[in-house]
């Protein structure tokens, strides 16, 4: 070995079928392939748990409008059960969602806590798919064409309920506001 080091020189042995392979293949080549193998899946086991992690954080700000999260008040919801008082039929929160997965000719009753941007094309969205008896309660915000048969509440606690009759021309047009019953 001249220079003084580096790897000693390959055995090469001839082979029945007249080639001539390297004898010192096995152990070293191995070992560094087993290592290579265990790096990569290190790697990649990592990035698909960062991925499985991220993604349900990172989804919602890559959506056409970006609905933040914001816990209802406790007025807000006091306010959402008095526009459901004595109603009757299946109910849906769809929360801060656009309702694009959800069909809402199923529901009686739908409540939803949106932001300006999406209540136009969700507006549409109901006024194609609910019953004539059905009740869709806004909160925070109201849609912009409907004219609401309730209201109560006010700033972030107020709520408006719409009567999908009365939207559609077929009830009485005339906003009631719910008046604070105070008890002594």
């Amino acid at each position: 070995m001249e220079g003084g080091g580096g790897a000693p020189p390959e055995v090469l042995e001839e082979s029945h079928s007249g080639c001539v392979l390297p004898t010192s293949l096995g152990t070293n080549s191995l070992k560094k392939s087993s290592w290579g193998f265990l790096f990569t899946g290190i790697i990649g086991g990592t990035l698909v748990a960062v991925y499985a992690v991220a993604t349900p954080f990172l989804m919602p700000a890559l959506r056409k409008i970006c609905l933040p999260f914001v816990p209802a008040t406790t007025k807000q919801i006091e306010n959402v059960v008095k526009m459901l008082h004595c109603r009757r039929g299946s109910l849906v929160d769809i929360g801060s969602g656009d309702g694009r997965i959800v069909t809402f000719s199923q529901y009686s009753n739908v409540i939803i806590f949106g932001v300006p941007q999406m209540m136009p094309q969700l507006e549409e969205k109901l006024m194609l798919e609910l019953k004539d008896d059905a009740r869709v309660i806004a909160c925070r915000f109201p849609f912009p064409r409907w004219t609401p048969d309730h209201i109560t509440g006010e700033g972030m606690d107020a709520v408006w309920a719409y009567d999908v009759s009365t939207v559609r021309g077929k009830g009485p047009r005339r906003p009631v506001r719910f008046q604070p019953v105070i008890q002594m």
